[in-house]
């Protein structure tokens, strides 16, 4: 189970067996930015993020709580 972006992405890229390096260059981002969501920084872009989800086919959306709840 995935607890969060950051255990998501590295878990995701490490069964790839890709290092940080090489899934930057896939996803057509900074190695900076990969390892700030891996990190769980918390300024990161929204582009930037979905650029990397999209490399497992996902996205990050906004979504109301009490939809969730329901």
């Amino acid at each position: 189970m995935y607890t969060n972006l950051a255990n998501f992405i590295k878990t995701k890229r490490k069964e790839a067996n890709l290092t940080q390096q090489e899934f930057a260059e896939r996803a057509g981002v900074a190695l900076t930015v990969v390892r700030k969501i891996e990190q769980g920084k918390e300024n990161l872009s929204l582009s930037k993020v979905n650029q990397v989800l999209l490399m497992f086919g996902s996205k990050l959306v906004p979504v109301n709580f009490k939809e969730i709840e329901k």
